[in-house]
């Protein structure tokens, strides 16, 4: 069970990082935007909102998982002692990257922002360069041969679909 101290860690950290990322800034940007989306408001807004939903909801159960599972933030100075593989870990490496997007997207979409939708590629190629430059060794440096077999086993970005047996 996660720890009132770790909760209240994680839920600060989310608050000022995440929350800076993909609520602040694209906010900001859609703000000053002077360019729309070629696509109408209703669209937009069925799309933004389960964009962002969804990414708000898979934030917070990997936010849980890293609490819950491994007595962790998402902090890098506060990072889990335990390699974290429940829930959605059990699919996909780097949820959390993915829930950020999605509520990057989310915005963008709601304010049919192109300067913010540009803010989500950014942040994808930079989330991308750090994952493969600096939390991929360091996971295989602290984890050994259960990150990479992990990694063998999980797909990075996106879940592996597989097909039904009939």
């Amino acid at each position: 069970m996660a720890s009132p101290l770790t909760l209240c860690k994680t839920g600060l950290f989310s608050a000022v990082v995440p929350g800076t990322v993909a609520g602040i800034i694209p906010s900001l940007l859609a703000r000053r935007d002077r360019g729309t989306l070629p696509i109408g408001s209703r669209p937009a807004r069925i799309a933004g909102f389960a964009s962002l939903l969804s990414g708000l909801a898979l934030y917070v159960h990997t936010a849980w998982r890293f609490a819950d599972e491994g007595e962790g933030t998402p902090a890098p100075i506060d990072e889990p002692d335990e390699l974290v593989r429940g829930g959605i870990y059990a699919h996909v490496r780097n949820p959390m990257y993915v829930a950020v997007l999605l509520c990057i997207i989310g915005h963008g979409l709601l304010r049919r922002s192109p300067l913010a939708l540009w803010w989500a590629v950014g942040c994808w190629l930079g989330f991308h360069r750090r994952v493969v430059d600096d939390e991929e060794p360091h996971l295989r440096e602290k984890h050994g041969a259960a990150y990479e077999a992990y990694c063998e086993a999980v797909p990075r970005w996106l879940p592996r679909v597989r097909a039904v047996d009939r």
